[in-house]
């Protein structure tokens, strides 16, 4: 069975879309309070989902499809170096955890937006905090998921589309 790329987009958006309800049901029924580098992980979730859905919308030729695909292959590796730059702060001993900083809403609040943004893509001690799911830390599953979503972009990117003509 081969799946279209417009089906294929489809299917990046709702694997994104139901990454973020699991986030959202983690932080609001689970009572899970996400860091930075969660927050910043879930920016890239929402952009890869979306670029997933503006190119099952447009359904373009064969450049636009490659062009929303390693669009998309950009936007999961991002995501991906944010998930492990938070795995490499799980794993660092409890006396090299950076300091814990302050909230999202007083950093931007407070702080000049670029300190605010660069605050947000380090991450701080409270990004050291290990919630595990099935044995894995939830950075650990964002990681790979941001692996396949990069993997399926990479196919859409330069799998051989037949075109037909009506």
């Amino acid at each position: 069975m081969s799946f279209s790329v417009r089906q294929i987009n489809l299917l990046i958006f709702i694997a994104c879309t139901a990454m973020m309800l699991a986030a959202a049901y983690m932080e609001h029924v689970m009572k899970m309070v996400p860091c930075s580098l969660c927050i910043t992980q879930r920016g890239f979730v929402v952009l890869t989902g979306l670029l997933a859905l503006i190119a099952a919308i447009h359904n373009p030729a064969n450049g636009g499809r490659r062009a929303y695909a390693l669009a998309g292959v950009v936007s999961a590796l991002l995501g991906a170096c944010f998930a492990g730059r938070q795995l490499w702060l799980q794993s660092l001993p409890a006396d090299q955890v950076p300091a814990c900083g302050p909230g999202l809403a007083y950093m931007f609040e407070v702080f000049p937006f670029m300190d605010a943004l660069k605050l947000l893509l380090q991450g701080d001690g409270n990004c050291a905090h290990v919630d595990k799911i099935l044995g894995l830390s939830l950075a650990a599953w964002t990681l790979m998921a941001f692996i396949a979503l990069a993997g399926v972009n990479l196919y859409q990117a330069l799998r051989r589309v037949r075109t037909q003509w009506a």
